[in-house]
């Protein structure tokens, strides 16, 4: 019974800590999911926002160049 004592006592004297860690440790793991979640919805931001630009820049060179295209000799 006196090494059953002895091994709850060391048991709990060692397994409260490595619980500890490994909490604290889960905690840290998602704080920089969350994080990496975070800044990849950044950068699809960024990236939507390049887009929209390049397109509108696209269709700008377009018109300029329908406006400055001569006209077909064969229309009058």
């Amino acid at each position: 019974m006196d090494d059953f004592i002895g091994l709850v006592a060391i048991v709990m004297t060692f397994g409260i800590p490595i619980v500890a860690i490994l909490g604290g440790f889960s905690l840290k793991k998602t704080k920089l999911k969350a994080e990496m979640l975070k800044n990849q919805l950044e950068l699809e931001k960024v990236k939507h926002e390049n887009y929209l630009i390049e397109t509108e820049k696209m269709r700008l060179e377009l018109e300029k160049m329908k406006i400055e295209s001569p006209k077909d000799p064969l229309q009058f």
